[in-house]
């Protein structure tokens, strides 16, 4: 059975690619540790430039984001994320990001559950983003770089 195969295990940075977010940023890069199929969770790393805003999005789950370098915020409140900071998004929650100082980058760990709808200025629905999309992305990124993808389904 599955659960007897499922244990404690470390996955190492070094061992997987910052993947570009295309189409929505080439400068802002992904770093994909577990998509999981069943729950919908997605852990990954993110890094964009200073300066950046994000395209404005919805989850459709929880959101928690721990700042590993860097200063950003949503464009829609006051609160600053510096290193260290956590944030918890609620599920259905509406923001965008962006970067708060003018040098360096901005490093991230996010565990989503759910959908990332990205929105236009009229809350038209432009893009959905999920663990398939993802998965779909490290895939095209590993052929297209002559890399042996690993299976991000499994926490091994």
């Amino acid at each position: 059975m599955l659960y007897e195969k499922v244990g404690t295990a470390v996955i190492h940075d070094e061992s997987l690619p910052w993947v570009p977010f295309t189409p929505y940023a080439d400068n802002v890069f992904l770093k994909c540790f577990k998509l999981d199929p069943v729950r919908g969770e997605i852990i990954v790393m993110m890094k964009a430039p200073a300066g950046l805003q994000l395209p404005r999005h919805q989850h459709t789950g929880t959101v928690i984001v721990y700042t590993v370098e860097g200063s950003w915020k949503y464009k829609e409140h006051d609160w600053v994320a510096t290193p260290g900071s956590v944030v918890f998004e609620t599920a259905a929650s509406v923001h965008t990001p962006q970067s708060v100082q003018a040098d360096g980058e901005i490093v991230v760990l996010n565990v989503l559950v759910g959908d990332l709808i990205f929105l236009d200025d009229d809350d038209k629905v432009v893009a959905i983003e999920n663990w398939r999309t993802m998965m779909q992305r490290y895939l095209d990124y590993c052929a297209a770089n002559g890399l042996t993808p690993r299976d991000l389904t499994a926490f091994e």
